[in-house]
């Protein structure tokens, strides 16, 4: 009986590891709201045209010219707002 047991709570504890789904990760997203406006920003446009501020380890997006200025007065203030981890820049290759 004692064998039966044990085989049921391994069985059970098996079944509850493998049934477990994988974590998801997020994705990033492709539009998050400027920081100083709060209007749409698609973020691939606003990286082509430089439309963005890097603030400690996160990278805001703007919808036009003024807000990278605006931002710049008082980071602190537009921190809360959506933002990215800043990317990693690509390393350098080694010159042979």
């Amino acid at each position: 009986m004692k064998k039966l047991l044990a085989f049921i709570t391994l069985a059970a504890i098996a079944t509850s590891v493998l049934a477990t789904p994988e974590p998801k990760t997020p994705k990033t997203p492709t539009t998050l709201k400027c920081a100083v406006t709060k209007d749409k920003v698609n973020i691939a446009d606003a990286t082509k045209k430089h439309m963005f501020a890097d603030y400690k380890g996160r990278r805001y997006f703007f919808c036009c010219a003024g807000c990278p200025e605006e931002f710049a007065k008082n980071p602190a203030k537009y921190s809360k707002a959506p933002s990215i981890a800043t990317p990693k820049a690509p390393k350098a290759k080694a010159a042979h």
